[in-house]
């Protein structure tokens, strides 16, 4: 990993649909060593997959919730089961098992608030919980897919 692999990665970040003549341009390479790079950078796992950002208000999915989840018990079992729930939900985005006092934070995004009932009541008839507390988002400040990898990387 050195300069230009951190280069590259920030370009793709800001658009995957650049093209390899352009990437190779930004970052003084000719196409074939650019592409080898990208290739490489894939293959080592900094590049996971190349997805389309959809506009939720363009796909009427307006309503963002953010949930957080304190389970009655911790066991592997429990823990194992609300993992293939949540993996089944496809109205949960992320989900992040949490230190502190909660136990899971869930982004959720949905129509509307009714929407949202229907998926609060599919998830506690699948998933025992001593406390599920939710949040909605009024305004959204930032969202970004990019990660901040200038300087994270050791390049010696």
């Amino acid at each position: 990993m050195d300069k230009t692999d951190i280069q590259i990665l920030n370009l793709l970040q800001k658009n995957a649909d650049l093209t390899i003549q352009d990437i190779s341009k930004s970052v003084y390479l000719s196409t074939t060593p650019c592409w080898k790079r990208i290739n490489k950078l894939k293959s080592m796992g900094f590049i996971q997959k190349t997805v389309a950002i959809l506009d939720p208000k363009k796909t009427n999915l307006n309503t963002i919730a953010f949930v957080f989840v304190t389970i009655e018990s911790h066991d592997q079992e429990k823990l194992a089961l609300f993992s293939r729930v949540v993996e089944r939900m496809p109205e949960i985005v992320e989900c992040h098992r949490m230190s502190g006092t909660i136990d899971y934070l869930l982004k959720v995004i949905i129509k509307d608030i009714e929407s949202y009932d229907l998926f609060y009541k599919k998830l506690i008839n699948k998933v025992s919980f001593l406390k599920v507390t939710s949040n909605f988002v009024l305004e959204k400040i930032k969202q970004t897919s990019e990660i901040p990898i200038m300087g994270s990387i050791d390049i010696t």
